[in-house]
C-alpha cells in the first residue's frame, strides 16, 4: 500500500517542555488508524502539526510524498477539530455550506441523510447546540467531505452511548463504500476496537506502541500467580508490567502464544487471560514510566 502521511522524527516544544519528542508516524492508504493516548499526551498537537495550524522544532510531515512546508495545508484533507471553529450566529446549513466549498468530494445526499440519523435541524444556529450536537456538526463535514485523509480529534466527546454508537456505525458504513485514510484521535480506548484496523499509541508525546488492533487483542495478557512461577513464565516473553501482592504476582505481557503456551501456565497453576485494549493501554502507559 502507498503512505499517504509520513511524519518523521517530529518535535514541539513550548519553552523548555516538549509536546512531542522524536515522533514517527506513517498512515497508508485506505486504513483507519486510532491515536490513542492520556488528555495532555501530545495527541492535539500531532494533529495540529499535520494539518498546518504549528510548526514542528524539528522534523518533517510529507503527504503523498510531497512535504509540507510552514502552514501549508494537505490536499484533500478534512480534520475535525475537538473544538470546531464554527460560526456560531450561523444555521447548521449555513456551516455545511461553508465547509463544502473547501472539499472537492462533497456528498450533500450522505450530508442530508446524517442531518436525519444525527436527528439535527439543520436551521438551527450553532450556538444553541449542546456539545455533543457540535461534534455530531463537526463529524458530518468529516464524513461527507470524502476527503481522502480525513482526521478527527475526540469526535464522540459530549454524545452518549447511543449516539457515539451511530457514529461509529455509519461512518464503518461509509469507509466500506469510500476507502480513504482516517485517523481518530480518541481517549476512549474500548470503543476504538471494533473500528480501528491499527493503532498508535503516545505517551508524555513520545510513540510508545504501533500495532494492529487485533494482534493487540491476541497478544495483551493479564497473567497472575505465584511470583516464582509467574517470573519463570514470563522469561523471554515482553512483560510490560508487574505488580507483586504477598507471595503472588500480577503482569501484563505482550507476546503471541500458541494453545501450548498457555495450557503450559494453567498447569503450572497460573491465571491468564486476554486484555482489553484500555487494560492494556493502562499497563503499557504505567510500566513505561
Amino acid at each position: 500500500m502507498s503512505i499517504v502521511l509520513s511524519c518523521g522524527n517530529l518535535n514541539k516544544k513550548y519553552g523548555r517542555t516538549y509536546a512531542l519528542r522524536d515522533l514517527d508516524l506513517q498512515l497508508e492508504e485506505n486504513v483507519i488508524y486510532g491515536l490513542l493516548g492520556r488528555n495532555g499526551a501530545g495527541k492535539t498537537t500531532l494533529l495540529n502539526l499535520i494539518a498546518g495550524g504549528i510548526s514542528p522544532n524539528n522534523g518533517t510531515i510529507e503527504v503523498r510524498g510531497k512535504k509540507l512546508g510552514k502552514g501549508e495545508l494537505p490536499e484533500d484533507f478534512c480534520f475535525v477539530r475537538e473544538k470546531n471553529k464554527f460560526f456560531g450566529e450561523a444555521r447548521i446549513i449555513e456551516n455545511l455550506q461553508f465547509a463544502a466549498n473547501f472539499h472537492p468530494k462533497w456528498d450533500w445526499t450522505l450530508a442530508h441523510k446524517l442531518l436525519e440519523t444525527f436527528r439535527l435541524d439543520p436551521h438551527k444556529k450553532i450556538r444553541q447546540l449542546s456539545r455533543g450536537a457540535e461534534s455530531l456538526v463537526g463529524n458530518i463535514i468529516g464524513l461527507a467531505s470524502r476527503a481522502s485523509l480525513t482526521i478527527y480529534d475526540e469526535p464522540v466527546l459530549g454524545l452518549d452511548v447511543l449516539m457515539r454508537e451511530r457514529f461509529y456505525k455509519v461512518l464503518l458504513e461509509d469507509y466500506a463504500n469510500h476507502p480513504r485514510t482516517i485517523l481518530l484521535s480518541t481517549h476512549l480506548i474500548d470503543e476504538i476496537v471494533p473500528v480501528a484496523e491499527r493503532v498508535y499509541i503516545i505517551e508524555a508525546g513520545a510513540l510508545l506502541l504501533h500495532d494492529e488492533t487485533e494482534r493487540i487483542r491476541r497478544a495483551a495478557y493479564s497473567i497472575r500467580g505465584n511470583s516464582e512461577t509467574v517470573a519463570s513464565f514470563t522469561a523471554g516473553k515482553r512483560v510490560l508490567y508487574t505488580e507483586s501482592y504477598g507471595h503472588g504476582t500480577l503482569a501484563a505481557i505482550y507476546d503471541k502464544l500458541n494453545d501450548g503456551n498457555i495450557k503450559q501456565a494453567r498447569e503450572m497453576g497460573i491465571s491468564i487471560e486476554n486484555l482489553t485494549l484500555q487494560k492494556f493501554f493502562s499497563y503499557l502507559i504505567e510500566g513505561g514510566h
